[in-house]
């Protein structure tokens, strides 16, 4: 079998996503991931991507993220879509050779990042202050659904449920003012990116001024940062929703739907005249796009039922020659045929184990394609344990103790050209 490292590399030439440049910003920066779930492990996912080792601590019946979603073996979805570049070492945290090996590995590791409620992973002996003490420029971030400290921190979150505490859902919401969720996992994917950025900005500090950083990383704050202008305009206007301008929005068309963004102040003429109700630009009442804002309502209901005649896209075409923003509603399915997609390399296929050929997702601004090699539980025990110093002898007798396991196969896909 390849090693490690080679492997992913062999991986991705192979699917034509080699590395774009000989260096990786984070290469030699080691990372002790005890995060589960989506969050935790999407911020580790992007780490190694940019080079990072990341030693993924598992327990020894696996993340519980590897069961969000259709399984297949030991595997989802989910799991290979934000685990890929990593190693995995299942171990038992309550066990002595358990937790001598985690302290051994927390010691050498230039970042630290845990996921378990607040308390649970000091309870365990790996709190900040227990791996400071052996490791004190570590960069520790613990990540959570409400945060370390206020009457929430001891409640379980999920997505859905912090989409609904932050004001997410009731600002989401359908004509009739009921609260819509969003369909993606998007406050646990805005986490992962929050603590990626605070991860490499405290590791940027650290080599620049040395120290490292306690870093409390939540759910519940990353909702309130990327709302940050939403919160603020419910404030000012009492929570009225209030549109920056018509038209805007979603239409449905003669067979779909598409979004325009009318935000310059000749668009509103365009569109009518892209739509066959020139009429309406001549009204005058809404001269201006203050005024247009007044009569929201009426403008978009004559513009709805006005784009109702028309193909999305002939509609699309009009108003692209008319230089209005505009674009078709997809599905997946579509964007995955997309022309500018494919010629763009925003996706590459791979042939999974178990999921057979799958479109990867590559990343704005990394050196190369994610790999599509998720690992299997405990697949890199051994190699783990004996880069950290320890001998064979010593992991042998300490995996039939059951303090750690180990995969009897390996998880290398299979590109696509």
């Amino acid at each position: 079998m390849l090693s490690y490292k080679a492997d992913l590399e062999q991986q991705s030439a192979k699917n034509g996503c080699g590395s774009k440049t000989l260096e990786k910003a984070l290469s030699g920066i080691k990372v002790f991931d005890a995060s589960q779930g989506i969050a935790g492990p999407h911020a580790t996912f992007l780490l190694a991507l940019h080079g990072a080792d990341v030693m993924k601590i598992e327990p020894l019946e696996g993340d519980w993220g590897r069961v969000l979603g259709r399984k297949v073996g030991e595997e989802t979805i989910h799991y290979l879509a934000f685990n890929s570049g990593k190693r995995s070492i299942a171990l038992d945290l309550k066990s002595k050779g358990g937790r001598e090996a985690a302290l051994k590995l927390a010691a050498q590791a230039d970042i630290f990042i845990e996921s378990y409620r607040p308390g649970v992973i000091g309870r365990l002996g790996l709190g900040y202050e227990e791996v400071r003490r052996i490791n004190p420029d570590i960069i520790y971030a613990s990540v959570s659904g409400y945060g370390q400290k206020g009457p929430n921190t001891a409640a379980p979150a999920t997505d859905a449920l912090i989409q609904a505490y932050s004001g997410m859902m009731k600002m989401n919401h359908t004509d009739d003012g009921r609260p819509h969720r969003n369909g993606m996992i998007v406050i646990d994917g805005l986490t992962g990116l929050y603590a990626y950025q605070a991860i490499s900005t405290a590791l940027i500090k650290r080599l620049r001024f040395g120290g490292g950083a306690y870093l409390d990383i939540s759910l519940a704050q990353a909702a309130a940062a990327f709302q940050a202008a939403k919160i603020m305009e419910f404030v000012d206007t009492g929570g009225r929703t209030t549109p920056l301008y018509v038209p805007a929005g979603m239409y449905e068309t003669a067979d779909d739907y598409v979004v325009i963004n009318g935000m310059r102040p000749n668009h509103f003429a365009a569109v009518c005249k892209a739509v066959d109700c020139e009429a309406l630009a001549q009204d005058p009442r809404w001269p201006t796009p203050n005024d247009r804002l007044k009569y929201t309502k009426e403008i978009n209901e004559k513009l709805r039922e006005a784009f109702k005649r028309f193909a999305t896209t002939d509609v699309v075409a009009r108003l692209r020659d008319a230089d209005v923003m505009v674009e078709g509603v997809k599905t997946y399915g579509d964007w995955l045929e997309d022309p500018h997609a494919t010629e763009s390399e925003f996706y590459h296929w791979v042939e999974t184990k178990g999921f057979g050929r799958m479109p990867i997702a590559t990343v704005p601004g990394a050196p190369e394609c994610p790999s599509g090699i998720a690992p299997h539980i405990g697949e890199h025990t051994r190699e783990i344990l004996a880069d950290a110093g320890f001998d064979a002898d010593w992991i042998d007798t300490q995996i039939k103790s059951g303090a750690f396991a180990e995969s009897q196969h390996d998880s290398q896909p299979v590109p696509v050209a």
